[in-house]
């Protein structure tokens, strides 16, 4: 009898909350950073990229590397210490429980807090809830820095219901950014691209034609699509609930050109509330660069990280609403994550706007 025949078998699998250390993170930066003056020569040189779609957004700014950096190890050190608490609970039943992630924590550190949050719950009979621990899993992926509705499922099963959910684009989601930039001549744009990166390249954005085309690194230019709403301008504007949204959008801006960018030194404080309608990494930062209003502290993609007199180590974008048929249930569930501060001030002062503010 072989002697391999005789030895235990040994699971390799992990369990769905295994953390994996930020410093992966890293050294992916530092690899990017690395590649970074390749990355320029290879999207310089016509003769390189002539068989490969060309993106139309901007490469990394220079100041974000060092920043980013930064920011990624400042945001470990906060993980690392982050513990999900009663108050961070939106909505919590035996198969689903959703949370008001904070800016500046990795989703994976969320997640693996919850087994200790679980483990305290109890049920109306004051009996101790048992939950599968292994079995919960991240049913949506925020951005270090982006806050708001982070959902987590409690079983494999409904796991993958709500994974072909989002696949088939059947969960709403709508985004709060704050933005500087020359103020929108449009209420209310969707704008489609393409979305991808090259072998050495951070996401950009591409025209809408180079759908399907590939890219340098192996992957192809997928289809990226979001609709943008201005609320306020300026602390002027109209801040809108959202059932007042339903309605069809006047104007369409399909990708095929490098934006416009402008020089102007005047700029303003646009709030804006995002639909991703396709789930394409950066997505909505990707589109508020190209549109010309970058999200405020997003050095990565050309935000303003000081203004009027103030440093901004975290972009400002926030997850706040997530809506779908309860995968179980089939009942209609809407998620509502309360506004962070840079968004509350803002908001409180539509209230005091004249009748001839108001859309």
């Amino acid at each position: 009898m072989p002697f391999s025949s005789l030895l235990p078998s040994i699971s390799l699998r992990c369990p769905a909350f295994f953390k994996f250390s930020p410093i992966v993170r890293y050294l992916s930066m530092a690899d990017e950073t690395h590649f970074d003056s390749s990355k320029a020569h290879i999207e310089n040189d016509p003769k390189l990229v002539s068989n490969y779609p060309v993106p139309l957004s901007p490469p990394l700014p220079l100041i974000s590397k060092d920043m980013e950096l930064q920011r990624a190890m400042s945001a470990s050190s906060k993980s690392s210490l982050f513990s999900l608490s009663r108050s961070h609970v939106l909505l919590e039943d035996q198969w689903l429980i959703a949370v008001n992630k904070p800016q500046g924590v990795y989703c994976e550190n969320v997640l693996s807090s919850v087994p200790s949050l679980l483990s305290d719950s109890v049920d109306a009979d004051g009996e101790a809830t048992q939950v599968n621990l292994p079995e919960l899993h991240l049913a949506n992926r925020l951005d270090r820095d982006t806050s708001g509705v982070m959902l987590i499922t409690k079983s494999h099963k409904v796991a993958a219901k709500l994974v072909k959910a989002f696949t088939d684009h059947k969960v709403r989601k709508t985004y709060i950014a704050f933005c500087i930039g020359l103020a929108p001549k449009w209420g209310r744009k969707t704008i489609k691209s393409g979305h991808g990166r090259s072998k050495f390249g951070a996401w950009r954005v591409y025209a809408a034609s180079d759908v399907g085309r590939k890219l340098p690194g192996g992957s192809t230019v997928r289809e990226m699509e979001t609709v943008m709403e201005v609320l306020l301008v300026n602390g002027k504007g109209c801040f809108k609930v959202l059932s007042e949204l339903e309605r069809d959008e006047e104007k369409i801006t399909i990708v095929e050109e490098k934006s416009e960018i402008d020089c102007s030194e005047k700029k303003d404080e646009i709030l804006v509330r995002a639909y991703p309608r396709s789930g394409r990494t950066h997505q909505i930062r990707l589109h508020c660069q190209y549109l010309g209003i970058p999200i405020r502290g997003d050095v990565k993609y050309e935000g303003a990280y000081k203004w009027k007199g103030r440093a901004y180590d975290c972009h400002e974008l926030h997850a706040e609403n997530l809506s779908f048929e309860h995968p179980v249930t089939g009942l209609p569930v809407v998620i509502q994550a309360p506004l962070p501060l840079w968004a509350s001030p803002s908001v409180a002062s539509v209230g005091t706007l004249d009748e001839a503010d108001i859309c």
